[in-house]
């Protein structure tokens, strides 16, 4: 079973060698103590959410403060190619529950799209709030898959802004329902031209709102360069389409 994960400020590990002891403190140790109840003795791993990873032993518990003596640590490199999964807002959270799941299924950044269908809308004070709610998920959620990495949540775009996005790109698929080739067969033929050879790149999954992305949106993003994509032959939920796509993505792009 591997060890349960606890994240420390990115850096922090940067001058920690094998023998020598770290101490983790503020919530996360409180979490670890007070309600994963580590003990003297047991392993753990402290990631700095950037890549970087101590493996070690927990040699003391305070309140708050978690002491681990560092067995090893390694750096995990970001893979060359970045899945990004753009999701449009939605309601009853189904939203968040995407980028949930896409962030254990190992999505590389989320950003969270305005779209012309959308319902719930960021505006003012509740867009920073709504924000941070988002990084908080993605934190959780990559505690949760014992990652290295935490996604990182950009900033929300409407679609204007997300054109920009698809145009630094090296692939962007919107992800429609009315789409001729399945997704496999659009990553596939974009490996076979090469393209992934940009090293590192972006490959966008364009997720619409529950009521589908507008014809509208969809002319103008592949004026951009996106291509539109088939996922499968039923019609998804916003909360399920982005971690489909990014299982087959993973798949196709040897990731897994």
């Amino acid at each position: 079973m591997s060890n349960p994960v606890f994240f420390t400020p990115a850096g922090s590990l940067d001058e920690v060698r094998e023998g020598s002891l770290f101490v983790l403190d503020g919530a996360e140790a409180r979490h670890a103590v007070t309600v994963k109840r580590l003990a003297v003795g047991e392993p753990v791993d402290i990631a700095d959410g950037a890549g970087r990873r101590l493996t070690g032993t927990v040699t003391k518990v305070a309140p708050a403060v978690l002491t681990v003596e560092c067995s090893s640590v390694t750096a995990e490199d970001r893979p060359a190619v970045r899945l990004v999964l753009v999701q449009a807002l939605a309601k009853g959270d189904r939203d968040e529950l995407a980028i949930e799941t896409a962030t254990e299924l190992g999505i590389d950044a989320v950003i969270p799209w305005q779209s012309d269908r959308s319902i719930v809308r960021w505006k003012g004070d509740r867009a920073a709030k709504a924000l941070g709610k988002w990084q908080s998920a993605v934190s959780a959620a990559a505690k949760q898959a014992r990652r290295a990495w935490i996604p990182g949540v950009r900033a929300a775009v409407d679609t204007s802004g997300l054109v920009k996005q698809v145009e630094d790109a090296a692939l962007a698929v919107i992800l429609h329902e009315d789409a001729v080739r399945p997704l496999r067969g659009v990553l596939e033929a974009w490996q076979e031209a090469g393209r992934q050879n940009q090293d590192p790149c972006d490959v966008l999954l364009i997720v619409g709102p529950e009521g589908g992305i507008s014809p509208r949106e969809v002319t103008k993003l592949c004026s951009a360069g996106a291509v539109t994509a088939l996922l499968g032959p039923h019609v998804l939920r916003s909360s399920t389409a982005g971690p489909a796509a990014v299982v087959v993505a993973s798949d196709v792009l040897g990731r897994w």
